[in-house]
């Protein structure tokens, strides 16, 4: 496709603005995309530079600036104020450390804060069985609506013996 403002250049960066659920699409070259100050090109744009971005929108009304610079990781010495500079956890135990705060940050990228990606089949114990069970679930709402009763009574079953299965773990 090439670009909508030179015509010449193919295009590489591509706009979609909703405004009042109006969609607006540009499809403009690179350089074209710098020439405009709305845009703000930067090139050199990483994924640190977007989880630093969703730090600084975070509220922490609930915590002074000294406050959150007192937050640390026993195990690796990461502070939350430094943690929000750099958009990097020090160790695994920052999770646990940080947790009142990354809570939010995870809803907010992901929508919740519950794993529901994939997860392998020799892997997963309960998570595998959860996500079974929600695949089950969809399916007997459907045989329902469809009237397939007996399908429905066996997922019914199979939905109970998959719970037992998870309070047994």
């Amino acid at each position: 496709m090439l670009c909508e403002e030179c015509g010449k250049n193919q295009s590489t960066v591509h706009l979609t603005k909703i405004i009042n659920g109006k969609v607006n699409k540009v499809h403009l070259c690179e350089e074209c995309a710098k020439k405009h100050k709305t845009l703000d090109f930067d090139s050199t744009f990483s994924i640190h530079d977007f989880f630093a971005g969703l730090l600084d929108n975070t509220d922490d009304s609930t915590l002074s600036l000294g406050q959150s610079a007192k937050i640390q990781c026993d195990n690796c010495g990461m502070t939350y104020s430094k943690f929000r500079q750099s958009g990097r956890l020090g160790c695994n135990e920052c999770y646990n450390s940080f947790k009142d705060k990354l809570i939010p940050l995870f809803k907010r990228i992901h929508g919740h804060d519950n794993h529901t990606g994939k997860v392998p089949k020799r892997a997963g114990g309960i998570i595998r069985i959860k996500k079974d069970i929600e695949d089950l679930r969809k399916n007997l709402s459907i045989a329902v609506r469809e009237e397939e009763f007996e399908e429905a009574a066996r997922l019914r079953d199979k939905i109970k013996d998959l719970e037992k299965e998870i309070e047994m773990k």
